[in-house]
């Protein structure tokens, strides 16, 4: 059985942007060992919505609560922060080194006014979980329809 996925052009387009700033980057590398020391990572991110909030879910694994720094401006909520590398020993040599160090920092336009004040965030297992409750006046909210019969009529 077949599944139907659902195209998204400006997703392939961005996949294909960062598949050719990675081939020009690497094109371009002219110390043979500089892929082992990066120093700026992208930051993988989830972003989930309900009828109340917002909720990101960001893989730090290894980054110290301490390092992370969560702005909001504008509807634009920043993550920024750093994973620090080992201290290396004189005496030790690596073949490879593919756990990322450095800084990182995402930007995330949110569509809609959200409380600042109400903002949580939580940080368990290596996943920064923010919770962004959404503001009252942009909340769905049901509206009752009363039937043509109860409808008053005021006489004068």
């Amino acid at each position: 059985m077949a599944n139907l996925v659902r195209w998204e052009p400006f997703r392939e387009m961005l996949n294909m942007r960062r598949e050719m700033d990675r081939l020009f980057d690497n094109f371009f590398e002219t110390s043979p060992t500089a892929w082992d020391t990066p120093t700026s990572w992208g930051l993988a991110v989830d972003v989930s919505e309900n009828d109340d909030a917002f909720v990101i879910k960001a893989s730090v694994p290894g980054v110290n609560p301490d390092d992370i720094e969560v702005t909001l401006s504008d509807n634009a909520l920043t993550i920024k922060g750093e994973s620090k590398s080992d201290i290396e020993k004189e005496d030790e040599k690596y073949h490879l080194r593919e756990r990322r160090y450095g800084s990182f920092a995402r930007t995330l336009t949110l569509p809609v006014t959200l409380k600042a004040e109400a903002i949580e965030a939580t940080h368990e297992n290596g996943v920064l979980t923010l919770t962004l409750p959404k503001a009252e006046e942009i909340k769905p909210r049901r509206i009752t329809i009363k039937p043509w019969r109860e409808r008053k009529v005021i006489e004068g």
